[in-house]
């Protein structure tokens, strides 16, 4: 065994051997695989390995597109069988929600250039004869989905790794992990040490364990799953061909065939879960016991749906565990707080993405950063609030609603509230409908008496509509007090605070007191991996605020620029508040409550003052992300609940009031204002997103080399404003757009309706040939609405009302 590596992965899955493989396709052939049983134990020998395309997330079919691709090219390169069966996947719609969804998928796939689309009923039944088609309103066809071999795709990787000199170690558990001071570790097993500049924990079923050993506590669960297989079933077994997979997802049970009968499986909502207090170190390829009677309900719809599962012979029960992270998405990445350790665990769907998996991994570690911006499935999403509880409680919620559609901007129930502020209460005694950021309940929209106190989900118009338009046109008209706790705020201090920011960020970052400015940050690629609001409090104190979700994130940036000696960086998210008092009246408002002069010629956009607001110190920085004349206010969290009974009571008079973040997503984008994890995005180079122009290139800063090797390329795509004929429902990011001959012409980022401008909008990245005023087709619930390229934002174009 070796005893010095470039990566040690940990698990012996799929995923674990996915990774070594792609780690030694991308040139690193110095590194070891550690398996403390068989390969593919734990939950990969017991899958039942569907494979499918399509998913909610663009970049996530491009990523399980790659990996169904990758199989038969792996069989060729290595000469182990994968099983690979591929006679297609029918997608079913029961619903008219489901149609949308199925729909929305079918516009990506003819945007990407990927297989995926209607067939009509007769198509369907010659695909499928053993399904009853009564009642589906919409089929989809995937000519490339179906199943693989569990062991032979892991033995492939395997083979593959091994072929381009990767070790691989059975039988040899990791039992500690010590990191050094250089930033590698060494691995300890009964075999020996390893010396390695990466750990890899895919360690599956024991991911929490190996997670331990570094001080990690990860937000995983597993729970049972079952799926049966029926005996010989006689129309299969006459038929000649293999029959397509069903997702009938409006069931809740997937359908395929196996040997000559069907396997069905089902995600109940008789939740059990497994091993909760760590997963036994001498459990292996073994099953629980077979529990049918609780998968019962969706077995009869199974049934109902094809009637020859209700008559054939069950030949064997599988019930076996997975692991689950609380939204049901990977927890991938680097941790931000380690060096040099990298996650891949809870992966639910592993041979749909185990491929994509392994290539993005194997990129960040060798090239610093994922060809696609995966921050969806970004371990630093979730910190320390997402506790036991909070990991349980949403593990049992998306086990049970597996394939419940996910709808854009859905907020769901379980496990929260996880953290709150001082304002929560008085906030819901005001009508208050939170969403969940970052752990914190925050105010989406304020319902008026008699109207309802929780909102629904759905493709169009939902019952938040109204009331937000309500809090929109009262800040455009009057004024508005939108609480921005969420956002994320550092607080920099020490003789190299500007040095230190000056090297992190591409814009040059003020030295004078009370300036303020807004800065990108470059990724390893050239893209923007973040934008942040710099304020100079002091010559050697200054204040950053950025996205509260991505905060985890950019810790990984902040931690690859030495501090210079006397300074430090820490976070003010938890200990600090703040709001947006935005509009024409924000001022007045203001006015009263502080003796500070708040006039325009005292305090200009870009300014920052401290004062005193109804008695509580702030940090006042003239700048909102409304697009509207507004300060933002920055107090101890402890001072939180006395300001914001101020500020009430200050705008009451004027017809002010509260505005939750519906609005504010709103308000942005009639202004035009990109958002981080949107329009600002490691994809995404700043001539595309319009931020080249805060780049200065005359001082170093981080990854300005990957920057300039794309600074003079022509723009793949750019950032414009669209007005779209909708009626009925807005986009809401990744729908596809095409130009009036059907070409791709571009995607979505953000929609809303823009109540202050009195039409639907959205932001979306385009092909820069487009020119304003263009038409084009945007398919939102996948059919094509009317849409027009516009010169300039739809509010406040010039920028008067916020810099007056």
């Amino acid at each position: 065994m070796r005893t010095h590596a470039q990566a040690v992965v940990i698990g012996g899955g799929v995923i674990g051997c996915s990774i070594l493989y792609h780690l030694t396709k991308l040139g690193w052939t110095d590194v070891v695989l550690l398996e403390r049983s068989e390969l593919t134990s734990g939950s990969t020998w017991h899958a039942a390995a569907n494979i499918h395309g399509l998913h909610d997330s663009t970049n996530i079919s491009r990523l399980q597109h790659y990996t169904m691709g990758l199989y038969k090219d792996l069989e060729a390169e290595t000469g182990q069988g994968c099983g690979i069966f591929q006679p297609g996947s029918l997608y079913l719609a029961q619903t008219a929600e489901r149609e949308h969804q199925l729909r929305l998928q079918a516009a990506k796939a003819r945007y990407y250039g990927m297989n995926f689309h209607e067939v009509t009923r007769a198509e369907a039944e010659r695909l499928h004869p053993l399904v009853n088609y009564d009642g589906i309103r919409c089929i989809m066809f995937e000519p490339d989905g179906g199943n693989v071999d569990p062991s032979g795709v892991t033995a492939a990787y395997a083979a593959g790794a091994r072929q381009r000199g990767a070790e691989i170690h059975r039988q040899t558990p990791v039992t500690t992990t010590r990191p050094q001071p250089d930033g590698s570790w060494i691995v300890e097993t009964p075999k020996g040490d390893i010396h390695t500049t990466w750990i890899v924990n895919a360690a599956g079923l024991w991911g929490r364990e190996v997670g331990r050993m570094a001080g990690l506590t990860l937000p995983l669960l597993p729970t049972e799953h079952q799926y049966f297989v029926t005996e010989t079933i006689a129309e299969i077994a006459g038929l000649g061909r293999r029959l397509p997979s069903v997702a009938d997802r409006d069931g809740e049970y997937y359908l395929r065939q196996e040997g000559l009968g069907l396997l069905v499986g089902a995600y109940e909502k008789d939740v059990r879960f497994w091993a909760e207090d760590g997963t036994p170190p001498d459990f292996g390829h073994e099953l629980f016991a077979d529990d049918l009677d609780r998968i019962a309900p969706n077995m009869l719809r199974a049934m109902d749906r094809v009637p020859a599962v209700g008559e054939a012979g069950v030949k064997r029960v599988i019930n076996g565990p997975m692991i689950w992270s609380p939204d049901s998405a990977a927890l991938f990445g680097p941790v931000p707080e380690l060096r040099n350790y990298f996650c891949c665990n809870g992966i639910i769907p592993g041979f749909s993405q185990s491929g994509g998996l392994g290539l993005l991994a194997a990129e960040w570690m060798i090239q610093g950063e994922p060809h696609l911006d995966m921050f969806a499935w970004d371990l630093a999403r979730f910190g320390p609030w997402a506790d036991a509880a909070f990991t349980r409680a949403r593990v049992e919620d998306q086990y049970a609603h597996r394939f419940k559609i996910h709808f854009p901007g859905e907020e769901r129930a379980a496990g929260r509230p996880a953290r709150t502020r001082p304002a929560y209460d008085r906030q819901s005694e005001m009508g208050a409908v939170f969403g969940l950021n970052s752990g914190w309940e925050h105010p989406l929209w304020f319902a008026a008496a008699g109207e309802p106190r929780e909102e629904t989900a759905g493709f169009d118009r939902q019952n938040w509509f109204e009331p937000v338009g309500r809090e929109v046109r009262m800040l455009r008209d009057k004024a508005g007090i939108i609480d921005i706790s969420n956002f994320a705020r550092t607080r920099i201090k020490g003789p190299g605070a500007k040095a230190w920011l000056d090297a992190l960020l591409a814009n040059r970052v003020p030295s004078i007191q009370g300036r303020t400015c807004l800065a990108p940050l470059i990724g390893k690629r050239g893209g923007v991996a973040g934008d942040f609001t710099v304020t100079c409090l002091a010559p050697d104190d200054y204040f950053m605020v950025s996205s509260g979700m991505a905060e985890r994130y950019h810790h990984r940036f902040f931690n690859a620029v030495a501090l210079p000696d006397g300074t430090t960086w820490s976070s003010q998210t938890d200990a600090m508040a703040g709001f947006n008092i935005a509009g024409p009246l924000a001022r007045t408002l203001l006015q009263g409550l502080t003796n500070a002069d708040l006039s325009n010629e005292a305090f200009p956009f870009l300014r920052s003052q401290q004062i005193s607001l109804a008695g509580v110190d702030c940090i006042a920085i003239r700048v909102s992300f409304t697009g509207d004349l507004g300060w933002e206010l920055h107090c101890d969290a402890a001072d939180q609940l006395r300001l914001y009974d101020a500020l009430l009571a200050a705008g009451q008079p004027l017809g002010a009031g509260p505005v939750g973040g519906r609005a504010l997503g709103s308000l942005r984008i009639e202004k035009g204002y990109g958002s981080w994890g949107r329009e600002c995005s490691p994809e995404y180079w700043p001539q595309e997103s319009g931020l080249a122009g805060l780049i200065k290139l005359d001082k170093d800063f981080l990854n300005k080399d990957a920057y300039l090797a794309i600074a003079d390329t022509r723009p793949r795509e750019v950032l414009r404003c669209l007005e779209i004929d909708a009626t009925t429902a807005d986009a809401s990011g990744t729908e596809p757009v095409f130009d009036l001959e059907g070409n791709p012409a571009g995607t979505i980022r953000s929609g809303a309706y823009g109540y202050h401008v009195g039409s639907s909008l959205a932001l979306a990245y385009l092909r820069p040939d487009i020119a304003p005023g263009a038409e084009l087709d945007v398919m939102i619930l996948g059919t094509p609405h009317r849409a027009r390229v516009l010169a300039q934002p739809a509010f406040d174009p010039e920028g008067k009302r916020l810099r007056g």
